[in-house]
């Protein structure tokens, strides 16, 4: 309702909105009464009213603190057969936001903030820089083979990041088929998380997916609408992969509201998805503020494609510090031309060149929020909405700090491709960690918004 392009007469859909989310009156009141509802501004992200449904406006709005306490809540109250396993994972871009907000090192905030969620109720706390891995791993070996049949298929180049769910949304509701077609299908790692979830660690623990509630903690609020896809739901249990996502900034009301300091609470180790293991120190992926696919596709084409060992990448800023780019050089040519579009602006930019005929890049990241993950709204804004700048800065420092751990490194993932995937080319492969995007035709409703 904020969108100024909208028409300011829909007061039939605002009131239905409102009667699909308000409390019935047949919960019972908690402390958490007060905590505000979950609502998705223009300001916040791409996904603003011409493109959500009135269900999926009324779904967000479920998406919020009190829906978590009303699974902690059951758990107390109810038979333990119909208790849900809580289980909580969280994002390595929200890490460094607890991390500068409290004064503590980033190992210390990933093991406090575990300590705090475990102190409320939740069973299980995960690190999902494992499906990041999983997620650049299979955009690496998407990459390759669209560069190999580029001079076949129309579409195959340029590949775009699906990382993003801002990026993705506004793609399939505006930008059609013209896009889509070339966004890379690996899911994004909350998506590949909530297969591990609800797929590979409900088997390991003899749980059916829907006995676990499976909650993620995201810098941004797209995160919630990602969780509503279709794609991303198990229709045999009648269960999502994500059931619930909970900004950083949520997790904070939530301490305040128990008057709750981090620097006060346990520290306890992260849980792992492999038996009674425990993580040890926070580690990330390549890249200054997000998993960095960029850098790894670059990386590992150049080596695959070319056979160079790239071991520093040399970013060049275009019009603005959120659209650069990076070339790899051979013989005098330039055979691989990657970019960084981050940022609205930029968005539209690379999209009309596409539309021109006119674009030059094999590869683009593709963010919605300008200044990448770590600027997600969910976190590091100010009362007003703005972004809190000092922070954010604390937040970088923390975060380029953290070891980088490359994906192909991780035994457990190489593990899990031959037992869990039945290797790294079989159906389950794409069964699990891939989807497909297509433009979605919007409702007559509505408004026909040039962007």
């Amino acid at each position: 309702q904020e969108c100024s392009k909208k028409q300011k007469n829909d007061e039939t859909q605002s009131t239905s909105v409102d009667a699909l989310s308000s409390n019935d009156g047949s919960e019972e009141k908690n402390e958490f009464d007060t905590l505000a509802n979950a609502k998705i501004l223009l300001s916040d992200c791409l996904a603003c009213d011409s493109c959500m449904t009135l269900e999926e406006g009324a779904r967000v709005f479920q998406q919020n603190q009190k829906e978590f306490f009303r699974i902690l809540n059951l758990n107390k109250k109810c038979d333990t057969s119909k208790h849900k396993v809580l289980a909580v994972s969280l994002c390595p871009q929200s890490l460094p936001y607890f991390a500068a907000k409290f004064s503590l090192s980033v190992n210390e905030a990933a093991k406090r903030l575990c300590g705090f969620l475990k102190s409320l109720g939740v069973h299980y706390v995960f690190d999902t820089t494992i499906a990041a891995d999983f997620s650049i791993l299979e955009s690496q070996r998407e990459f390759v083979q669209r560069y190999q049949r580029r001079n076949q298929e129309e579409h195959a180049l340029p590949m775009f990041a699906s990382a993003c769910p801002g990026w993705i949304r506004y793609a399939e509701r505006v930008l059609t088929n013209l896009v889509t077609s070339h966004i890379c299908t690996a899911k994004s790692p909350q998506q590949i998380m909530g297969s591990l979830v609800k797929g590979y660690f409900a088997r390991q623990q003899n749980l059916s997916p829907d006995k676990i509630f499976h909650v993620v903690v995201a810098p941004c609020y797209d995160k919630k609408l990602e969780a509503l896809r279709e794609d991303f739901y198990t229709a045999l249990y009648n269960s999502p992969e994500v059931d619930c996502v909970l900004t950083s900034g949520e997790i904070v009301q939530i301490m305040e509201q128990k008057n709750v300091s981090m620097k006060d609470v346990t520290e306890v180790a992260v849980d792992s998805l492999f038996d009674d293991l425990k993580e040890g120190d926070v580690v990330r992926h390549e890249g200054k503020r997000s998993d960095g696919y960029l850098e790894h596709i670059f990386k590992h084409a150049a080596k695959e494609l070319f056979g160079m060992d790239v071991k520093e990448i040399t970013y060049k800023a275009l019009k603005n510090k959120d659209f650069q780019e990076v070339t790899l050089e051979k013989d005098g040519e330039t055979v691989l031309r990657f970019a960084a579009a981050y940022g609205f602006r930029n968005i539209q930019n690379m999209v009309l060149k596409l539309k021109k005929g006119k674009f030059l890049y094999h590869f683009v990241e593709v963010l919605a929020c300008p200044g990448g993950c770590l600027n997600g709204k969910g976190q590091a804004q100010t009362e007003d909405g703005k972004p809190d700048r000092a922070l954010l800065a604390q937040m970088e420092e923390v975060y380029t700090a953290i070891p980088v751990r490359l994906p192909e490194t991780n035994l457990h993932v190489q593990r899990m491709y031959q037992d869990w995937l039945e290797g790294t080319d079989s159906r389950k492969v794409q069964d699990t960690l891939h989807t497909t995007y297509s433009a979605v035709n919007q409702s007559t409703s509505s408004l026909d918004i040039k962007w």
